[in-house]
């Protein structure tokens, strides 16, 4: 088992974007190891949780979850197949959590003219509280770096974040649209301003998404991201 060191090791031994993703941990306390071609990145806090994230074949995968894998409050995440046969090679249960998807796409993507980038997050947390209070991106929380809106009438009615992001992966989160202005096509144009936004900087972007939100799952294809299903791993109680 190899202790992968840096970010640029994470990204030389897996070019999984929702392991890059994850590596951005190495230069907040986190960590990573790589064994037979599977990678695990120890990630402490990241979308408010703290993760392992495993990519690879399932053999490696099964003994880097049994050696680092356990702790109070961790979440194994991994695709959904795999955890299914992940969990059948361990020496001792683990049961699965609530599954969710995972969203990526790189190249470019046209920026539409109108939404922009907010000089200051006035008005996101009253629409996130109407439109999105389950959000996981608050206005002030740590890693939530930005957000854009659309406004009417001098009022914001539609926003999005960029979260959490990786040195070359662009995370979107906080989507949104107040229900007095749902089907106009704004949540389509503020998803496409931010993917255009992050895939100019970093190439690849990236989100969560609740994998029986049809709409959202079908809006983000549209803008050309490619969707996998994903879920976390707990040890049987």
């Amino acid at each position: 088992m190899r202790r992968l060191r840096t970010t640029a090791d994470v990204l030389d031994a897996c070019d999984d974007p929702l392991v890059r993703w994850a590596s951005q941990a190495l230069s907040s306390g986190g960590a990573a190891w790589e064994h037979r071609g599977a990678v695990a990145v120890h990630a402490p806090s990241l979308t408010r949780r703290r993760r392992l994230v495993l990519s690879g074949p399932p053999e490696g995968v099964a003994s880097l979850l049994a050696a680092h894998g356990r702790g109070v409050n961790l979440r194994p995440l991994l695709d959904r197949p795999l955890a299914h046969q992940v969990a059948s090679l361990m020496p001792t249960p683990w049961v699965e959590d609530k599954p969710f998807g995972w969203m990526d796409r790189s190249g470019t993507l046209d920026l539409p003219p109108e939404p922009t980038w907010l000089d200051t997050p006035d008005g996101v947390e009253p629409l996130l509280r109407t439109a999105l209070p389950e959000s996981w991106a608050w206005p002030g929380e740590p890693g939530v770096r930005r957000w854009a809106g659309i406004h009417h009438d001098n009022t914001l009615v539609a926003t999005a974040a960029e979260a959490w992001s990786s040195p070359d992966v662009g995370f979107m989160m906080g989507v949104a649209v107040h229900p007095s202005h749902t089907r106009k096509g704004l949540g389509q144009r503020i998803c496409q301003f931010v993917a255009s936004s992050l895939l100019t900087l970093y190439g690849t972007c990236a989100l969560f998404v609740e994998n029986y939100n049809a709409p959202a799952i079908g809006l983000y294809r549209k803008l050309g991201f490619a969707y996998r299903d994903i879920t976390t791993l707990l040890p049987a109680v």
